[in-house]
């Protein structure tokens, strides 16, 4: 009987020494042994179902609590690791803002905590000890600093891109906004082309330090002047020491610029205006330079918008006069030829033609007479072979040319 409570002492899982223990259990042996049990027995005593051992509470008491603690321990790490399971799930929502996440992470600790602490409500003697609450204690909160610096470092980078990328979104917006007011500013002083030119070959130093231009064959050049306008200029205190002789002006050359807007005169450009002088001139296009089988078409194309613009400008100018009640008057030169383009200046661009076909055009108009268009002899025949009207003037000395023969083309306010 002595080794079956030494085997029983053996199965609480507990190191007793207590002589005592033993010496209760080889009785309770002995009373087994003639099957004589008392009823307090039975009072005082468990059943172990598993192994159809009875064993005294007595003796097994300070045994069972042992148990228990010992099995609550075994979880500590588990649940422990559950919680830190929960809040390293919670930091890894990258969308979420770092201080909500903040709020649910000490949220599910403090949750810990009560659970944990108040275990005592239920396993009173589960954890006596300070030891094991500064276990599950100094992770989480660890683990909850380490978290909420990483999530601050990642709102700060993200704020940070955010800014820059808005930052340069803006800057972006401006250079887009400068590089537009750039255009509209070089198309406003050079051809559209020759604009489009400059623009692309901007970053290029090489290309924007050659010269550039261009050889035409044959184009249409016509000066258009307003020889009275010197008359009219004045400056006293009525037009304001000649601000307002210089306001109609203004709008004479406006008006004659909003022509160029149709549609019929796209290919005229304005070359340049010289006081009262409007400079046209008609084919300048890129890639009609070089082609010599047109030159009849192209010259003759040329010649008759510069025609047809030249009737709209003296229209345009008589209404100026029926509301400004002034008698202005157009004298106007024509002339077709080879000629250079090309852009001259680096601070002030200007865009402007050479060759002798616009000295002669330039001499068609100074010698010319007022409310006439004035054209060479070669031009006028391209007029008549169209059916334009073109009276011969005769010959006439033209400054630096000699003699001339000059034809005046019909316009349609002229009586016949």
């Amino acid at each position: 009987m002595n080794e079956l409570a030494e085997i029983l002492v053996n199965t609480t899982l507990l190191p007793y020494s207590n002589h005592s223990a033993v010496e209760t259990l080889s009785n309770q042996s002995s009373a087994l042994s003639n099957k004589t049990l008392p009823l307090n027995m039975f009072r005082n005593s468990s059943v172990d179902l598993m192994s159809n051992r009875t064993v005294p509470m007595d003796v097994f008491g300070n045994a069972t609590d042992g148990m228990i603690a010992l099995d609550l321990r075994s979880f500590v790490s588990t649940y422990m690791e559950s919680s830190i399971l929960t809040v390293a799930i919670i930091f890894i929502y990258l969308r979420i803002g770092f201080l909500v996440k903040l709020v649910a992470m000490v949220t599910v600790v403090l949750l810990h905590f009560i659970v944990y602490n108040w275990q005592h409500l239920f396993y009173p003697k589960a954890f006596d000890h300070i030891t094991y609450q500064l276990v599950t204690w100094c992770p989480l909160l660890f683990l909850i600093l380490l978290f909420h610096i990483l999530d601050r470092q990642g709102e700060y980078t993200a704020r940070t891109d955010f800014l820059w990328q808005a930052k340069l979104k803006v800057e972006q917006d401006d250079v887009e906004t400068m590089r537009g007011i750039n255009k509209i500013l070089l198309e406003n002083i050079l051809p559209a082309h020759v604009a489009q030119h400059f623009l692309h070959s901007s970053s290029d130093s090489r290309v924007t330090q050659d010269l550039y231009h261009e050889r035409y064959n044959c184009i249409g050049v016509m000066f258009a002047s307003i020889p009275n306008y010197k008359e009219f200029y004045d400056e006293n205190d009525v037009n304001k020491q000649g601000l307002e002789c210089l306001r109609l002006l203004n709008e004479i050359i406006c008006d004659f610029d909003k022509l160029l807007l149709k549609p019929k005169f796209s290919s005229i450009e304005k070359i340049k205006t010289i006081g009262s002088t409007y400079m046209l001139a008609s084919g300048l296009r890129p890639g009609l330079e070089d082609r010599p089988g047109e030159v009849g078409k192209q010259a003759e194309h040329n010649i008759i918008v510069l025609v047809e613009f030249a009737m709209a400008l003296v229209t345009i100018l008589d209404q100026i006069n029926r509301e400004s009640f002034q008698r202005f008057r157009l004298r106007m030169g024509l002339n077709h030829g080879p000629v250079i383009a090309g852009v001259i200046g680096a601070q002030k661009p200007q865009y402007d033609i050479w060759s002798n076909t616009v000295n002669v055009a330039s001499r068609m108009d100074s010698c010319g007479v007022v409310g006439r268009l004035q054209v060479t002899e070669d031009t006028a025949k391209i007029l008549m072979a169209s059916g334009y009207d073109c009276r011969c003037r005769g010959q006439i000395y033209v400054k630096g040319k000699g003699t001339l023969t000059t034809y005046f083309v019909k316009m349609p306010y002229e009586t016949p």
